[in-house]
């Protein structure tokens, strides 16, 4: 199988993880849960970690695959994208500190994952 298509499914596994981790956490803010109230709170902090490294490691790996360069940053479509990992990183932390935030932050991660997606589609500036 080619290195490209590996890192595309690395890449679509670690999309999957990480929103299902973010929502599990907003969800459980919604019905008025707590942090220490959560008893799935480890398995939804592993799958937005494990997500987070997927998305980082196969993002670069695609990056690389594909323009035939180890230097991803040099791409500006890369930069939009970095900001939107961040933007996914930061999420936990916002919802353990202010849990009623998962009733927008539902709605927000989905579309922080088209944002990201156009940027790799249409790819701006490259």
């Amino acid at each position: 199988m080619d290195k490209y298509v590996i890192y595309k499914l690395l890449h679509i596994l670690g999309i999957a993880l990480t929103v299902s981790g973010l929502a599990g956490l907003a969800v459980h803010g919604i019905n008025g849960g707590t942090r220490e109230s959560n008893p799935s709170r480890k398995l939804m902090a592993m799958a937005h970690g494990i997500g987070m490294l997927l998305l980082l490691v196969a993002g670069f790996g695609l990056a690389a695959a594909k323009y035939n360069s180890p230097n991803a940053f040099a791409l500006p479509w890369v930069h939009p994208k970095l900001l939107v990992y961040l933007l996914l990183g930061a999420a936990p932390a916002l919802l353990n500190r202010k849990p009623q935030s998962g009733r927008w932050m539902f709605w927000a991660v989905p579309l922080l994952v088209v944002v990201a997606g156009y940027f790799a589609i249409a790819q701006p500036g490259g």
